[in-house]
């Protein structure tokens, strides 16, 4: 396979505003408005009323984190970086919009975020806080769904824990028919014409999905040539490979000399060579699978893992009370074992900080932990009203954390505004839930 850079990534590898790479378009999602679910901010801005529907815990099964970033971007007038990244239109014409706003492309954001115990997943535009679009991901709503991951298209994939993967199409437009979800309180009977393809698999424990990023096209304006890496468990594990446009398996690598220990891998990142990486959780193993001849490396992880990542100089990392970073290039491990963090997901911003969810000092309360990656050492605490187990980076530079419960909380890094978004049922994700990870590992810098 080609190995090349994907056209966001190389511009913000170049330190260029991705606006000026991108056709513009109008901000905003592409959906209708959303009937469940609201906002409630704070502090420094008007609060909306939040409609909260079911509430739900997690349903004691685990999950695991995806991703990785580290884009230049300008930091505007001073509060958080804005990353003015828009996933390509499919018609539109490359290189018509002036390299600014009002161009021929559409520009939207959205995080995806599996309602586990409902089988659903919920995808909500990560500036209006509004949902507008919940999807059944398997015919039984019983497969317990968790890690999602975003592709440079804008379209997202999610691993079925009690085995499956399921494709999602991102702009309602394109969907085949009239059965499609408008939002939280409109969930459509199996398959949602949004619903892509299914792949079943038998597994005991499927866990981590991860795109890989293909190669963009000026004549269609997309990424062509999109994977989508997962793995599986039973006596055994393996990694998988499935064609993105159409949902064939194209490879199927067993991972030799490592104990499935039930869950097998328990999350994945690709690096920005569409490499996959995957962890175990507690004191496993890390494995790399090659894209082009599907060789394999592991290494014994030396902390305990839970969620996982890949930083922008293509290091993986393993996120539980330990955050754990590996050099591929020297095999060698560091990690900060007093961060006060915990076993859930994690993810690299624009800055160069692993953001992961924790609790403060008398571990009462519950915070996001940013450390740098390159010394360890914690660079900023931020207090959230409920521990977050999912994280993620959205394209205007805030930090998401999913807690166990309703809620998913937008939190600026700089000014510290919290911005809660309730109406999730029982959700368990942790992994590339927005797509920046992967646009930000495209360029060289991994």
């Amino acid at each position: 396979m080609e190995r090349t850079h994907t056209r966001w990534g190389l511009c913000l590898s170049l330190g260029l505003c991705a606006a000026a790479c991108a056709d513009g378009g109008a901000r905003g999602g592409d959906g209708a408005e959303g009937e469940s679910g609201g906002v409630l901010t704070t502090p420094g801005s008007a609060s909306a009323s939040a409609s909260a529907s079911e509430s739900g815990g997690h349903d004691g099964t685990a999950a695991s984190a995806d991703g990785s970033g580290d884009a230049s971007a300008d930091g505007g007038d001073g509060h958080a970086p804005k990353f003015d990244i828009a996933f390509p239109d499919y018609n539109a014409t490359c290189g018509t919009g002036g390299g600014g706003k009002g161009g021929g492309a559409a520009d939207f954001s959205y995080i995806w975020v599996a309602n586990s115990t409902q089988g659903t997943v919920s995808k909500i535009n990560t500036e209006t806080l509004i949902e507008e679009g919940r999807y059944v991901v398997r015919s039984d709503s019983a497969g317990s769904p968790s890690r999602t991951s975003v592709n440079l298209n804008g379209d997202m994939a999610v691993a079925n824990r009690l085995s499956g993967v399921t494709k999602i199409l991102a702009r309602a437009e394109d969907c085949a028919g009239g059965n499609t979800s408008t939002g939280g309180a409109d969930v459509k009977p199996w398959p949602d014409d949004c619903v892509a393809w299914f792949v079943p698999f038998n597994y005991a424990s499927q866990r981590p999905v991860a795109w890989t990023q293909g190669q963009f096209s000026e004549s269609t304006c997309r990424y062509e040539n999109t994977k989508l890496w997962t793995s599986g468990a039973n006596a055994s594990i393996d990694v998988i490979l499935i064609d993105g446009e159409t949902g064939t398996v194209e490879q199927t690598i067993p991972i030799p000399g490592v104990a499935p220990n039930f869950y097998g891998i328990y999350g994945a990142a690709v690096d920005n060579e569409g490499n996959f990486w995957g962890s175990q959780l507690s004191q496993g193993y890390l494995v790399r699978v090659d894209i082009d001849d599907f060789s394999v490396q592991t290494w014994p992880m030396n902390q305990p893992g839970y969620g996982m990542t890949v930083d922008g100089e293509g290091r993986p990392w393993t996120c539980a009370s330990a955050l754990a970073r590996f050099d591929p290039a020297t095999e060698t491990w560091a990690a900060n074992t007093t961060a006060n963090a915990s076993g859930g997901g994690c993810m690299v911003d624009a800055n160069g900080i692993l953001w992961v969810g924790g609790y403060d000092q008398n571990f009462t309360g519950t915070n996001l932990v940013g450390i740098d990656v390159e010394t360890l050492a914690v660079q900023q605490t931020i207090p959230i009203p409920q521990y977050a187990k999912g994280i993620s980076i959205d394209f205007q530079g805030n930090v998401w954390a999913v807690s166990y419960a309703a809620e998913a909380y937008r939190v600026d890094p700089v000014t510290q505004q919290i911005d809660t978004f309730v109406g999730l049922v029982g959700p368990y994700t942790y992994s590339d839930m927005t797509g920046f990870a992967l646009s930000a590992a495209g360029g060289p810098a991994g």
